[in-house]
């Protein structure tokens, strides 16, 4: 269904955001055209089927709107990565690096036991830094993360090198 829906005209580019130089991939007007958004989570989960998971985890905030409706799509469970201090309960941290300074993503103790297959899902993989440290943290919390998931990928980054799992992506750009 909707396979002939072109999503690169479904998203929006916008110049200098969020600072100069920077050409910032938006989907929100991805998300506000009912049939680019359904052949988006249709093509996405036809993606991830193959890697039968268990569980998809969503990196706050734009993963979250992925992982749901896939999760619902898929049957699968879904659990949440997100910046430290935003879950209650005990959880697990890992604090990584960034280009400035430092950064922390949590997920709750018990979202998900030793050896359940999770997917990853972001909107978009860049530098790969923040879907690094997710594989990472998930894996010190036993899980298995047999591949990662995004709508968007900026190819010329090479973002995916720094995974140590494989990428599943909708849409690339090369510049």
């Amino acid at each position: 269904m909707h396979n002939d829906i072109d999503l690169k005209k479904h998203i929006r580019s916008i110049p200098d955001f969020p600072k100069p130089g920077i050409l910032f991939y938006d989907i929100s007007t991805l998300l506000a055209h009912p049939k680019a958004w359904h052949a988006a989570i249709e093509r996405l989960a036809d993606l991830i089927r193959p890697h039968k998971p268990d569980v998809l985890a969503g990196i706050e905030s734009r993963g979250f709107l992925l992982a749901a409706p896939l999760a619902l799509a898929l049957g699968t469970g879904f659990v949440m990565l997100r910046k430290q201090g935003k879950l209650p309960g005990t959880t697990v941290r890992h604090t990584y690096a960034l280009e400035y300074g430092t950064d922390t993503i949590e997920i709750q103790q018990d979202a998900v036991q030793k050896g359940t297959r999770v997917v990853l899902v972001d909107d978009l993989l860049a530098t790969g830094g923040t879907m690094a440290a997710a594989v990472t943290l998930l894996e010190s919390v036993g899980a298995y993360v047999p591949t990662a998931a995004c709508i968007i990928e900026l190819t010329f980054l090479e973002g995916r090198k720094k995974l140590g799992v494989p990428v599943e992506t909708l849409v690339q750009y090369d510049s």
